[in-house]
């Protein structure tokens, strides 16, 4: 009679374990899923698509260009060409060493 008590608690362990991994895991992938690329307002993710189209690095291109759209309220340059200047608050936001932030 033990043997089977404790096997019934042994599955119920393992139960409550694996369907607790399952809730963790799918909250952790809602949670990347949320803040990755592709997320931006004020019409950003089209902007800096166009913007980050000859980027070498085209997934840090797009996220610093997101951020930098985000707080400049969606004023992106045209074009992966165009001149910073179209966007004075693009064009003015630095790194933490003084550089220019955004792409």
């Amino acid at each position: 009679m033990n043997h089977f008590r404790f096997s019934i608690l042994l599955i119920t362990t393992l139960l409550f374990f694996s369907s607790s991994i399952v809730i963790i895991n799918s909250t952790i992938t809602s949670m990347a899923t949320s803040s990755s690329i592709g997320t931006f307002g004020f019409g950003c993710d089209e902007k800096c698509d166009n913007r980050c189209a000859k980027a070498g690095y085209k997934e840090r291109c797009l996220k610093y260009c997101g951020i930098c759209c985000e707080k400049c309220k969606g004023c992106v340059p045209s074009s992966p060409d165009a001149d910073k200047a179209e966007c004075p608050c693009y064009n003015d936001l630095k790194n933490s060493k003084g550089k220019g932030k955004c792409p």
